[in-house]
């Protein structure tokens, strides 16, 4: 541990200000894909440092394009509100606290990215092509069926009663997946078949859809949404891997349908958690058969086209939920497990730090470690029993931001009228 820790004294960049990620940015280059992790999803540095890369991104490389690891229907709120398409809200806050009212709520609606959305839509009030705010995950089958229903409703299309049938399978289950997802072993292949034949349908008759508003995008990928998380719901029951294996390429087919859309010049910045950003084949995720984004990204758009910037805390504050659903709280987040890599770079230097792996340095860092993982749900007292996945670190990323004492997230303050 004596070399690594020298290692990393000797190769990381002292991290002072917002100045200091030139760095990163310089590093990537000319690269499409740009992959933003975060240790935990309640950490506020993760937020504000992601959100200056992005920022920097946006303005020097010319990305137009951020998915982030939450629902499409709410984002594509928010994606219409910086891009002035939408009227109905007043404000950043207005937007954030309506549409992100579903548990974990402090993930998307805070503080710290009621700043960033306030700075894009500032940004793109002076651009003609105005970049966009997409989320990519799977969660979201009923907002999204609803979606495709009300559309294709409002345009009187012959694809409507085919939409109803989907959503009937699912009405039953009270827009509640975890029941959903205990039945789902005892159901018939009905909701299977029909949300598969409303995807095709959708996709087939795409080009019937005004590109206006993005209108087309967001029925297609509404309708993606309600395929795959058919599939994720129904595999939970049977399979882990299978279900996390859905969810991530439902992501990456997600990214792939960004790309496309919005022409050859796009280039897409990725906000997710270290599991789905960092490359599973270099953490034991590959011995239990996982893959992510980081691996399909990677593997899709070649690594010369990829980047890939981990963070990680050693100590601090963080916002989690004891339990799946329950009340969220500011936890302490204990010292890093002895030999970690957190420990390891707080040793090596008790400040944030900045680390660019590359040819002439990664060797250095490829080694095997337990690097840790924080989710919305958080035990700190037992977090050395599951919480740090082994990790060949500079093969995983192409950077590492550390943060050596954190604090947690802020939700969004509510302004309620007297």
């Amino acid at each position: 541990m004596n070399k690594l820790i020298e290692d990393i004294r000797n190769e990381s960049i002292r991290f002072h200000s917002k100045q200091d990620l030139q760095a990163i940015i310089d590093e990537i280059g000319d690269r499409k894909v740009v992959l933003l992790g975060e240790a935990s999803h309640g950490t506020s540095e993760f937020y504000t440092i992601r959100a200056e890369l992005t920022k920097m991104l946006i303005k020097q490389k010319g990305f137009n394009v951020i998915g982030v690891e939450g629902d499409w229907p709410s984002c594509f709120q928010v994606n219409r509100f910086i891009k002035g398409y939408d009227q109905d809200y007043r404000s950043s806050r207005d937007v954030l606290h309506q549409e992100f009212n579903r548990w974990p709520t402090w993930m998307w609606a805070n503080e710290e990215i009621r700043e960033l959305v306030d700075w894009l839509k500032e940004f793109n009030f002076h651009q003609q092509k105005k970049v966009g705010f997409y989320g990519i995950d799977v969660y979201s089958l009923w907002e999204s069926m609803e979606e495709v229903v009300k559309y294709l409703k409002k345009i009187k299309s012959e694809d409507v009663e085919i939409a109803k049938k989907a959503f009937g399978c699912f009405e039953p289950f009270n827009k509640k997946p975890e029941t959903y997802r205990i039945s789902a072993s005892f159901l018939s292949d009905d909701c299977i078949n029909e949300v598969t034949e409303l995807l095709k349908r959708v996709q087939m008759n795409r080009h019937q859809y005004p590109h206006t508003e993005e209108v087309d995008l967001n029925v297609e990928i509404n309708s993606l949404v309600a395929a795959n998380a058919e599939r994720y719901y129904r595999a939970m029951v049977k399979d882990d891997t299978e279900s996390w294996n859905i969810r991530d390429y439902h992501m990456s087919d997600t990214i792939d349908k960004l790309l496309s859309y919005s022409g050859d010049e796009t280039k897409i910045i990725i906000w997710e958690h270290n599991t789905h950003i960092g490359d599973a084949r270099y953490t034991d995720m590959k011995d239990e058969g996982l893959v992510n984004v980081g691996q399909i990204t990677r593997e899709r758009y070649g690594e010369n086209q990829v980047y890939a910037v981990g963070f990680g805390t050693h100590r601090g504050t963080v916002m989690a939920s004891r339990r799946w659903g329950y009340h969220p709280e500011v936890m302490q987040v204990p010292n890093g497990e002895k030999y970690s890599w957190e420990d390891c770079m707080h040793i090596a230097a008790p400040y944030n730090q900045l680390l660019l792996f590359n040819d002439k340095n990664r060797n250095l860092f490829d080694q095997t470690i337990g690097h840790r993982a924080i989710g919305v749900v958080y035990q700190p007292e037992y977090e050395h029993l599951g919480n740090y996945v082994p990790t060949s670190m500079s093969n995983r990323y192409d950077a590492f931001v550390f943060v050596d004492q954190s604090r947690a997230v802020e939700p969004l303050k509510v302004e309620v009228p007297i």
